[in-house]
């Protein structure tokens, strides 16, 4: 799964790939970054740089829009079968600049769920692997659209989610971003879940379970705190 994230510090993601153009304006601090809406995305371009993209995937051969609330996430064992990922997975990938993530752990009620957040043990930004798309409408504008790549859970998320997603640092970002065309399979590859022993998982304040909240609130530690958060799902 990956059904909300984090972009606190955009500046430590151009920091960390510097061969990504950032924005020409500043971007304000995302706590709680949720499906449907628009967020920073680098696509697989000659020059890449960051633009704005709306998290669900629309191809381009879509009738309706509204397809893109099902496809925020793509499961990285199909990708090269299904006709909604396989021509992205050769020819249109991202990355999704990130510094953390949440997933909702059962408790031991085995009814209600706390939020944790997910992030990296030196707390800095990594890219999300994505694909993305653009959709024509009838009357000719465009809407570019992204969806995110989950895999198989690493030994820290394991007994949190049965999903994570694909999260990619420093020459596999860059391979992940060539421009164009590339093999397939050697994509796939770099679909691998993210060594557990670089990150940790806290858990968090209730306030992020209402995506409309978009706030420092949502990333408070509530150290050992229950939740009655909703029971999601997702790729």
């Amino acid at each position: 799964m990956c059904g909300r994230y984090t972009l606190i510090h955009l500046a430590d993601f151009v920091d960390i790939f510097p061969w990504i153009r950032g924005f020409p304006q500043e971007y304000p601090p995302r706590f709680n970054i949720a499906p449907t809406q628009l967020a920073p995305v680098a696509a697989n371009r000659p020059s890449p740089q960051l633009e704005l993209f709306k998290w669900g995937l629309v191809p381009s051969w879509a009738k309706d829009i509204s397809i893109g609330n099902r496809m925020i996430n793509a499961r990285a064992e199909t990708l090269m079968e299904k006709p909604s990922f396989r021509t992205a997975l050769k020819r249109r990938r991202c990355l999704v600049p990130a510094d953390g993530f949440y997933e909702w752990k059962m408790n031991a009620d085995g009814k209600t769920k706390t939020p944790m957040r997910m992030r990296l043990s030196s707390e800095r930004a990594f890219a999300f692997a994505g694909l993305w798309e653009q959709w024509q409408s009838a009357d000719g504008s465009s809407l570019l659209t992204y969806t995110i790549i989950t895999t198989e859970p690493n030994e820290l998320l394991k007994n949190i989610h049965n999903r994570m997603p694909v999260m990619l640092t420093g020459e596999a970002a860059r391979e992940w971003l060539t421009p164009g065309d590339a093999d397939a399979a050697q994509m796939h590859a770099l679909l691998k879940p993210f060594p557990a022993d670089q990150m940790r998982a806290d858990p968090v304040s209730r306030s992020v379970n209402n995506p409309v909240n978009d706030s420092p609130a949502c990333i408070e530690s509530m150290g050992s705190a229950q939740s009655s958060g909703p029971a999601l799902s997702f790729e």
